[in-house]
């Protein structure tokens, strides 16, 4: 039997969150999602994704704080992290790295193609 990626998105455009929920749900992914940092925190040590896509500016709490708080638990610490932002800072992008984030992609430079191959390598 072959269980279903679990994938968590933290996003709070509403746009932006359900274009991606559909894509990765047609892809196969079994989709899940926050619109905050806060809800992203609490929904990621519940629901354990096997990757979180994870915004940066947020309401409630933003996304390095949410990043810095998930990397304090025990499984939090190990799960593939990847920064999707509208920033493009290169200060945040090494932060993340620093945090264990394991790419940093700007949503103005990407396709959603990419950013699907980019899910998929994470998870092979």
């Amino acid at each position: 039997m072959n269980l279903k990626k679990k994938i968590l998105i933290i996003e709070d455009e509403i746009a932006m969150a359900k274009v991606l929920s559909k894509r990765f749900s047609s892809e196969g992914f079994d989709v899940l999602n926050a619109r905050n940092g806060k809800q992203g925190l609490s929904m990621s040590l519940k629901e354990r994704p096997d990757l979180i896509l994870l915004d940066i500016v947020m309401p409630k709490m933003d996304g390095m704080t949410m990043l810095s708080k998930l990397r304090e638990d025990q499984w939090g610490k190990k799960v593939p992290v990847i920064l999707l932002t509208n920033l493009n800072d290169s200060k945040k992008a090494i932060e993340g790295m620093q945090s264990g984030v394991h790419d940093y992609l700007v949503k103005s430079d990407w396709k959603l193609e990419d950013i699907v191959k980019k899910v998929k390598e994470r998870l092979s």
